[in-house]
């Protein structure tokens, strides 16, 4: 019998380009002048598309913020120490992290999961817990993950989405807290995208030029050492990856079987996501890439992937923050297209000839 995860992948639709047509003509007869309002007509036939329908509807949304620890830290990959992924996991569930303020500004939900965290975080009301392991192994040595806790990790973030879809939300977004995964994140875009470690290396929380220059080298010692690993998607995610990476990749696949639009985050968040489109290529068109990370390589991969983020602000957090942000933007679009008057309507003269 097929197992969640590939029962999930299978029922992922491709979106209807045949609805185009449509949604352009509505688009091109609201009262203004042709694609004047740029990008954000582009986001409005995506958020159509992606929910499959010419009458596109908002609703509640939610961001999951998954955390996890990472072996890869005992190499010194991060300018902070290990003990603050529980910590911030405790300020994000007291409502002190950014990610909490800006979910607040977008009148959205927050939903902190521990994937990972090696802690056992008593004592911490409101957090949900998914938690495979205390922490994946260092990727320097060996993989991260079996490819069994792998896949444990991806279906519980598939749940998440599918009962966020049930309980009403209709859009959500991916966020993560790690230190160290900007190490693990890395070692997934260069092995799935073929590239140089060197083009999308970057200084993660703030590490000097022989903090990187180490960073560097430890990627390419993962990659060396888990290279007979790296033959699929899910084997590939076990050796080099998180368990919060893990979960965004289920969130997002999740999401994309609901046909619910799904905002990804920043640099480890797109990890996630690329993970589930080497599964599924189909799922890309359910995703909408909420800023461009100030962490070297997310351009590259931006570029790769042929998407331009919603919004370049230099931000390179993680948390979430970026998705919270893009959602109000992705709304205001939705709401420019349902709306707005049309020339038919309001009586409004169009240009001539």
């Amino acid at each position: 019998m097929p197992r969640q995860l590939e029962q999930t992948l299978k029922s992922i639709a491709p979106i209807d380009h045949g609805l185009t047509p449509a949604i352009e003509a509505h688009l091109d007869d609201l009262t203004k002048p042709p694609k004047s309002l740029g990008r954000l007509e582009e986001i409005a036939l995506r958020y159509c598309l992606a929910t499959g329908t010419t009458k596109p509807a908002l609703g509640p949304k939610k961001i999951f913020c998954f955390a996890g620890d990472h072996g890869v830290a005992e190499e010194g990959v991060s300018a902070y120490p290990k003990a603050v992924t529980p910590q911030m996991v405790r300020n994000m569930l007291a409502g002190g992290a950014a990610v909490n303020v800006l979910v607040r500004h977008a009148g959205a939900e927050l939903e902190v999961v521990d994937m990972g965290v090696d802690d056992p975080l008593d004592n911490a009301p409101g957090l949900c817990r998914r938690k495979i392991r205390r922490g994946t192994a260092n990727i320097a040595k060996g993989p991260a993950m079996s490819v069994d806790d792998a896949r444990r990790a991806v279906e519980a973030g598939i749940e998440l989405a599918v009962t966020a879809h049930a309980k009403g939300f209709r859009m959500i977004g991916t966020g993560d807290m790690g230190i160290a995964n900007t190490t693990p994140s890395t070692a997934l875009f260069a092995a799935f995208l073929k590239c140089p470690v060197e083009s999308v290396t970057g200084r993660g929380t703030g590490i000097d030029d022989q903090g990187l220059q180490n960073k560097i080298l430890i990627v390419k010692k993962a990659l060396e050492v888990n290279r007979a690993r790296l033959s699929d998607p899910m084997s590939t995610l076990a050796a080099l990856g998180g368990f919060e990476i893990a979960g965004i990749c289920g969130l997002v696949i999740g999401a994309a079987s609901c046909r619910m639009p799904v905002v990804v985050d920043g640099f480890i968040s797109t990890a996630g996501a690329l993970t589930a489109v080497q599964m599924r290529p189909d799922i890309k068109d359910y995703l909408f890439f909420s800023h461009l990370s100030q962490e070297k390589g997310h351009r590259h991969v931006m570029e790769t992937f042929g998407v331009r983020p919603i919004l370049d602000l230099d931000m390179r957090l993680g948390e979430g923050t970026g998705a919270a942000l893009a959602m109000m933007i992705i709304e205001g679009a939705v709401k420019i297209y349902n709306e707005m008057a049309t020339f038919s309507s309001a009586g409004v003269s169009q240009k001539d000839g």
